[in-house]
């Protein structure tokens, strides 16, 4: 049998300018990754300023250099599409890599922030 989890990690962002990496490792019992969003504590930052590459168990979903607005739900969507679909991705060696840049805008000026990953999954419960 299979549940429907979502999973939540988190990038802070110290510096303007910067390339921000990190590996997430999902839960053993993790069989798909079905979607992906994002928000942020700041997220006009996140909205003007961010750009990543995701990749699930070593492919690439998502470029360098793509905009994290494009992944990103407003307050008016539906809290059943605030996802991006991604099919059923197989976690595989159950990690996700995302190389986060902020990159300067002029409409807008630094401050730290905090990025948070939302993937949702599916999972094997045991019986």
């Amino acid at each position: 049998m299979s549940k429907i989890v979502h999973k939540r990690f988190d990038l802070d962002v110290t510096q303007e300018n910067k390339t921000f990496s990190k590996t997430f490792e999902l839960d053993k019992d993790i069989t798909t990754v079905k979607g992906v969003g994002i928000s942020s504590s700041r997220d006009d930052l996140l909205y003007a300023r961010g750009e990543q590459r995701i990749e699930i168990n070593r492919e690439e979903f998502f470029p360098d250099n793509y905009e994290s607005k494009r992944l990103m739900a407003g307050v008016n969507s539906d809290v059943n599409a605030r996802y991006y679909d991604l099919g059923d991705v197989s976690s595989g060696n159950k990690s996700i890599k995302v190389d986060f840049k902020d990159v300067p805008n002029e409409l807008t000026f630094f401050r730290p922030y905090r990025v948070s990953y939302y993937f949702l999954c599916e999972k094997t419960e045991m019986q």
